[in-house]
């Protein structure tokens, strides 16, 4: 047998190419168009030059201050950032950027600016398809990332949980049904994942002085979280000192209240900042940790009883100033803190007296800075006031990576999405920034970029649209389908597009002639033609009959006086006239 290839029993020559039979049509033919030009799944290309166009300039950046500065907690002894070149590997060269690239997902970054002020917190439910922001501008936005596209980098419902309230918080819960959302007020309230508000917790009496008589928060609600296992269970803290535990098929009181006692607050209390629970799921020892102003620090057991802490640190973080974040490794044996001291300290939670490591360069001025884990706990993400990302060793808190995020303006906060393998990031100017690796990342900002363009639609031009949040002219009258002709090319084009929605008139039936009900009235009933006469004529239709046969003021006809009236006005007035006539002649 000969080695030519054959095809359907013919010999082929080497030199023979096989051809690819197509049906023959005359490209003038109108039916050209119609026919496929090939078969089967036609694969979008995938062009890398979206992602080139948002690639990082400046993947790793030195940090902002003079080498950092550690501190062992242990002994109190002073270590500075001296030995990072050893513990980089000494003369390492460009191979530590690829390897950055590989372990962090920071190459390339998408940019989100839909709020007005500063975006306070981040959320995405367990999926990663939904994105949640909270915001100074009193509103949390809602993201769904198979509906966005690189053109169209919108919210599809903005909230205003309260009116005229900032919004502190806005986290999805680990089922991803609902949203916990903190506004500045007493009152936290759950919203499911469409933007529907579910409940609104009630409020205590602030007239009460025991705080655990109280039915709820009697002021401001800084900070809370849902309960790493139990959909329905969430914990808040406020500035009455208190924790509490609510259950959101329970709205009228709390499930559980925990009131933080002060040794150095006056009174007793403190402002509660901060608020989080260990997640037994990933090996974790069910504790419940929060941070106040009065800088301690607070552990509970998870599942109680709460009338007592398991242990305290009083001088945790500075006095007056706060801790505004903590977080728990996955383990649960490691704690971190973030204080508004710029002071970032790790605690065993084994022996929860002093810190294992200390560092106390990253300032910070918001208190809804942020610290936490990346998903395996072998980072620490934080950030600080001059707009930069640290992602820390969690063993020593140095800086793996440093990244310039919006400089000069401070970064508020994190987050490590573990399933996207992506970074969120928030700051004071408004702006959300996702940080990816197209090597590593999967969905979220992968899934924006490979959606098709969306056509820009009638709203999007401001010009033609009105922003209810600006306010309208009370004397001005909106007609949801006018069009003007300023808008169109001509009036011509207005009338017609006037008309398409102009609203149908109902054919008229032959009860519609007439009006059968009208004409009953006037047969059947007495006198009801008297609705649709003048009064005055009415009166006066009598006046003649009155007169010529008075039937009431006949009796007194003969005794009545007769009417004199003054006419010494009118002779005023004659006189007058006969003056001025005799001034005219002259």
């Amino acid at each position: 047998m000969s080695g030519k290839p054959k095809r359907k029993g013919v010999e082929l020559d080497n030199d023979d190419d096989i051809v690819i039979e197509s049906p023959f049509v005359d490209p003038n033919d109108p039916m050209a168009a119609f026919l496929p030009k090939s078969f089967g799944k036609q694969a979008v290309a995938k062009s890398a030059v979206q992602h080139d166009k948002l690639k990082r300039t400046d993947i790793s950046s030195a940090p902002p201050t003079a080498p950092s500065k550690v501190f062992p907690g242990a002994g109190n002894t002073r270590s500075t950032g001296d030995d990072d070149s050893d513990r980089d590997g000494g003369d390492s060269d460009d191979d530590d950027g690829s390897d950055d690239d590989d372990e962090f997902p920071t190459s390339h970054e998408v940019l989100i600016k839909d709020h007005e002020k500063a975006v306070t917190s981040v959320s995405l439910d367990p999926s990663g398809m939904r994105m949640v922001t909270a915001s100074h501008d009193s509103n949390i936005k809602l993201y769904d990332f198979t509906g966005m596209a690189s053109n169209h980098l919108h919210s599809f419902k903005t909230i205003e949980p309260r009116e005229g309230h900032l919004v502190h918080k806005a986290e999805f819960s680990n089922s991803g049904e609902n949203i916990l959302v903190i506004p500045s007020c007493a009152q936290a309230k759950v919203f499911d994942r469409d933007g529907y508000e579910v409940v609104e917790f009630v409020k205590g009496d602030q007239y009460l002085r025991d705080m655990n008589n109280t039915k709820g928060h009697v002021s401001e609600v800084l900070g809370g979280t849902w309960h790493p296992t139990d959909k329905n269970l969430m914990v808040t803290c406020s500035s009455d000192s208190t924790v509490r535990i609510w259950d959101v098929n329970q709205k009228r009181q709390q499930k559980e209240v925990i009131v933080v006692k002060s040794r150095t607050a006056k009174g007793g209390r403190t402002r509660v900042m901060c608020v989080k629970w260990d997640d037994p799921t990933q090996g974790g020892k069910k504790l419940l940790g929060a941070g106040s102003q009065d800088g301690s620090l607070t552990l509970w057991g998870g599942d109680g009883p709460f009338n007592r802490p398991m242990a305290t640190v009083e001088d945790a973080h500075e006095k007056e100033l706060g801790v505004c974040s903590v977080a728990f490794s996955k383990d649960g044996n490691l704690m971190v803190s973030r204080g508004l001291d710029g002071t970032v300290k790790s605690w065993d939670t084994r022996k929860f007296k002093k810190p294992i490591m200390t560092r106390n360069d990253l300032p910070t001025a918001s208190q809804n800075t942020t610290i936490s884990f990346s998903p395996d706990s072998s980072s620490v993400l934080t950030s600080d006031s001059a707009g930069n990302l640290h992602i820390l060793s969690p063993a020593t808190l140095r800086p793996d990576l440093t990244l310039a995020i919006t400089p000069s303006i401070p970064v508020i906060s994190t987050l490590w999405h573990p399933r996207l393998n992506q970074i969120f990031t928030t700051s004071s100017d408004a702006t959300v920034k996702i940080l990816y690796s197209p090597k590593t990342s999967s969905r979220g900002a992968i899934t924006i970029l490979s959606n098709a363009l969306k056509k820009r639609h009638f709203d999007d031009d401001p010009s033609l649209t009105t922003d209810i949040a600006t306010g309208m002219n009370a004397d001005a009258i909106y007609l949801p389908n006018a069009v003007l002709p300023s808008k169109t090319k001509s009036l011509a084009q207005a009338s017609q597009l006037a008309n398409a929605y102009k609203p149908f008139k109902p054919h008229t039936t032959p009860f519609g002639k007439s009006t059968p009900d009208e004409e009953h009235i006037k047969k059947n009933v007495a006198l009801s033609g008297m609705r649709d006469e003048d009064p005055r004529e009415a009166l006066l239709k009598y006046a003649d009959k009155a007169k010529n046969d008075p039937m009431f003021t006949g009796a007194w006809k003969e005794t009545q006086p007769v009417t004199i009236y003054n006419n010494d006005r009118e002779e005023e007035e004659e006189e007058e006239e006969d003056r001025t006539k005799r001034l005219k002649r002259f």
